[in-house]
C-alpha cells in the first residue's frame, strides 16, 4: 500500500525537496520524557536505558534474562524504534529482592545510564512526550523554501496522523487486520492481536484526518466537534463560542478524532456525520474493534511541535530538534518538509 494510502495528504503543500532520514542510527535520537519523581525505594527498579539497533521489545528480553527474571517483570512506557538511538525508561519488579547485576546486558547496543528505586512500576503510556534529534543527510532542496516550510509548521503544527511504521511493511498489519476483520475472528498471539487491531484504529483515525486535511478543517474547531488539550484524554464539544476560544491559535487545544470501539461517536452536528459515513465505508472493521473490546477514544487532530529548532551542521545536512506529545510520530513532521528516500539515492535527479 502506498504511503498517501496510509496517511493521507500533506497539509503545506508539496515536498520542498528530498532527503534520507537514518543513516545511521545518531541520525533518529529519541529520549523519553517522564515527569513521575521517582521516590528512591520501593519493590520496583527503574532504568534509564541508551539503546541502538534495538527495539524496545529486545531490549527488555535482553534485561529480563540478565536479571533472571520473566518478560512480564520488566515494564516500559512506550515503544521505541529499532533504527535509532534511543533512551527510555524501564522497570523492573523485584518484591523482597536486591538490584540484580545488569552486566551481562549491556555492550555496545545497550547501555544503562541510571538506576533507581520506586514504589510503583511503569505504566504504558506513562510518559508525557518524547523529544527528538533528528538528521536529514543527503538533503537537496531550495533554502528559502524549507526555511519558509519550517516557520509554517512551527506555527501551525501538522496533521497528527499515524506513521507509517504503525502498519508495518507495505502495510502488512494493515492488510492482515482486514483478513481477520472479513472473518470477525481475533489472533491467538497477545501480541499480533494487539499489533493488528492498532493498525485498524489507526488506519480509520488517518481517513477521517485526511478529509479533514482535505475540506481544511484539520487545525480549526466546528460547532459538534470535540475538543481537547495537548496531552489530555479528556474532551468537551464546541460551542460556537468554543470555536473562537484562543487557546486553539496558540496550539493548546485542538479539534480531535476518532479512535473507533464500542459507542457512538459523542460528537455532534457535521463532524458526527462525517464520523459515521466512514464507519459505514468500513463497516466490517468497526464492527471488528467493537467485538474485540475496544472502547472509543479520541487523538488530537493537529500535532503541536514544541520547542522547533534547526540549522545545518553541513550544506546538505539539516538537523532538527522538537517535542512531541506522547504516541506521536516525528516521521510526520519531516513528511510536511521533504520527501525521504533511501541511503544512496540522493544523487537522483530530481525536481523540487
Amino acid at each position: 500500500m502506498s504511503e498517501l494510502q496510509l496517511l493521507g495528504p500533506r497539509a503545506h503543500g508539496q515536498a520542498c525537496g528530498r532527503a534520507v532520514l537514518k543513516a545511521s542510527a545518531e541520525d533518529f535520537q529519541v529520549d523519553e520524557v517522564l515527569d513521575i519523581p521517582l521516590a528512591g525505594q520501593g519493590e520496583h527498579l527503574w532504568l534509564w536505558v541508551e539503546k541502538r539497533g534495538l527495539n524496545t521489545e529486545d531490549a527488555a528480553r535482553r534485561i529480563a534474562r540478565a536479571a533472571g527474571l520473566p518478560l512480564r517483570a520488566v515494564s516500559y512506557a512506550g515503544l521505541k524504534d529499532r533504527q535509532a538511538l534511543t533512551r527510555q525508561w524501564f522497570s523492573l519488579h523485584l518484591p523482597g529482592k536486591v538490584d540484580p547485576d545488569l552486566a551481562a546486558a549491556q555492550d555496545d547496543q545497550l547501555a544503562i545510564l541510571r538506576s533507581q528505586r520506586h514504589s510503583r512500576k511503569l505504566q504504558r503510556g506513562a510518559h508525557a512526550a518524547n523529544g527528538f534529534t533528528l538528521r536529514l543527510t543527503g538533503l537537496q532542496a531550495d533554502r528559502q523554501t524549507l526555511e519558509q516550510r519550517l516557520q509554517c509548521i512551527a506555527e501551525q503544527g501538522v496533521p497528527n496522523y499515524f506513521g507509517l511504521q504503525r502498519f508495518g511493511f507495505d502495510g502488512g498489519n494493515l492488510l492482515q487486520a482486514r483478513e481477520h476483520a472479513v472473518r470477525q475472528a481475533l489472533p491467538g498471539s497477545r501480541n499480533l492481536r494487539s499489533r493488528l487491531l492498532s493498525a485498524a484504529r489507526s488506519y480509520l483515525f488517518n481517513r477521517l484526518l485526511a478529509e479533514r486535511v482535505v475540506d481544511g478543517s484539520w487545525n480549526r474547531a466546528q460547532v459538534g466537534d470535540l475538543l481537547a488539550f495537548s496531552g489530555s484524554r479528556s474532551f468537551f464539544m464546541a460551542c460556537e463560542a468554543d470555536c473562537m476560544d484562543p487557546r486553539l491559535a496558540v496550539l493548546d487545544l485542538h479539534p480531535t478524532g476518532p479512535l473507533w470501539g464500542e459507542g457512538e461517536s459523542p460528537a455532534g452536528g457535521s463532524v458526527r456525520q462525517m464520523e459515521q459515513q466512514l464507519a459505514i465505508a468500513e463497516q466490517s472493521l468497526v464492527d471488528w474493534l467493537v467485538s474485540a473490546g475496544m472502547t472509543h477514544e479520541r487523538r488530537i487532530l493537529r500535532l503541536p511541535i514544541q520547542g522547533l529548532t534547526w540549522h545545518y551542521p553541513e550544506p546538505d545536512i539539516l538537523q532538527l530538534a522538537f517535542v512531541l506529545p506522547a504516541g506521536c510520530f516525528a516521521t510526520v513532521v519531516v513528511r510536511e518538509l521533504v520527501d525521504l528516500v533511501p541511503t544512496g539515492q540522493t544523487d537522483t535527479p530530481c525536481e523540487f
